[in-house]
């Protein structure tokens, strides 16, 4: 389970990180090159994220995206110093419920 979590965490900072050096680029007028490394990093999250073992695609991308959504949260925390408010808390905390559910849901 350690080894799930750290590709997601991984593939999530690929994600956000590729995403916002693009956002600085074109919202923020800074370098092309941010523009440019942010898309190689964004390759490189649709790599990361193929080294999960489920056995199916929308399975590991419906897990994904409910940690997309904390890192997304603690992002926005860090880097636009915007405090989580207690709502931004409980969403995340259910899309983790979510993710449990996906995850280790009995399957047959």
């Amino acid at each position: 389970m350690l080894v799930t979590i750290v590709i997601f965490v991984m593939a999530g900072l690929a994600e956000i990180g590729g995403g916002y050096l693009i956002w600085l680029w074109l919202r923020e007028g800074k370098s092309i090159f941010l523009g440019l490394a942010g898309g190689f990093v964004l390759v490189l999250y649709g790599i990361i994220s193929t080294f999960q073992t489920f056995p199916t695609f929308g399975r590991v991308y419906a897990a994904y995206g409910g940690v997309f959504i904390v890192l997304s949260v603690l992002w926005g925390w860090g880097t636009d110093k915007k405090t989580p408010d207690l709502y931004d808390w409980i969403g995340a905390v259910i899309c983790l419920i979510g993710v449990s559910v996906i995850i280790w849901g009995p399957r047959q």
